[in-house]
């Protein structure tokens, strides 16, 4: 994928890799990073052979050090902070709402809007070295991007005004005990080895049957109504049922037990 200029899209196997590539800035979360956020995940939803997306930051020190300040400061009518959030909450959107698992792949610390991209994203891998930080309210100001529904979502409302009121930045281990990262990174493995290892299990399903079950997971994490969930999860069986993987799969299983009993 071409065509832009602060991220790095590219495509390895099933998996789409997209890197905010501002290191010598520590990689903020300018508009126009937000912008390109939005359409890499809005570009590639339609692929559908792809099994899933990492979303990193370049370099070791950051993975999204939070809004760009210096772009920000000049954004201070109501109006001006009300279409920011849009912006913001967008290209957020397009990543929670992209139809296949999405990976955070934390190179390093992940603060501020950094933290609300990173609990947008279905999972969060972790360097030892990484942190994660809702700090907003040491510039008091609340989460801006939509994230802090996703943390109450993700680790439930006390726990996430805990979190929300302490702004401190966590340490990857602390930050998994809190139930905001997946997996760290091994002694000796590297932070691109232990993603690899974690996207084993996804890279073993196929393509539509991932899709179905990002379907069925992001439409309670929606707060879609019971019966509307129910009539997604009811395509999503729909489409995955009549797909020859399917039966392909069922023919084996059967050829092996003569019960033929899933």
């Amino acid at each position: 994928m071409s065509g832009f200029e602060f991220l790095r899209v590219e495509r390895r196997d099933s998996i789409l890799r997209v890197t905010i590539d501002r290191p010598e800035q520590r990689n903020p979360l300018s508009t126009d990073v937000l912008g390109e956020l939005r359409r890499a995940f809005a570009e590639a939803a339609a692929d559908e052979t792809l099994r899933a997306a990492v979303v990193t930051g370049a370099g070791d020190r950051s993975f999204a050090a939070g809004g760009d300040l210096k772009e920000f400061d000049r954004l201070r009518s109501p109006e001006d902070a009300g279409r920011l959030w849009s912006h913001a909450n967008e290209a957020l959107r397009a990543v929670r709402e992209f139809p296949l698992p999405v990976v955070a792949a934390l190179n390093g610390v992940a603060l501020g809007g950094g933290a609300e991209l990173a609990v947008a994203c279905d999972f969060r891998v972790a360097a030892p070295h990484a942190a994660i930080g809702f700090i907003q309210g040491r510039l008091n100001i609340c989460t801006g991007f939509g994230g802090g529904a996703d943390l109450v979502a993700l680790v439930g409302g006390h726990r996430a005004l805990s979190i929300l009121i302490g702004a401190e930045t966590m340490p990857a281990v602390r930050a998994r005990e809190a139930g905001l990262v997946d997996e760290i990174a091994a002694d000796g493995e590297s932070l691109e080895q232990c993603v690899e290892r974690f996207l084993q299990p996804l890279c073993a399903q196929a393509p539509q049957v991932l899709r179905a079950f990002k379907t069925i997971v992001l439409s309670d994490r929606l707060a879609l109504p019971r019966v509307q969930r129910e009539q997604r999860e009811r395509q999503a069986l729909i489409e995955t049922w009549i797909h020859p993987d399917h039966w392909q799969a069922s023919d084996r299983f059967l050829s092996r037990s003569p019960r033929g009993a899933a």
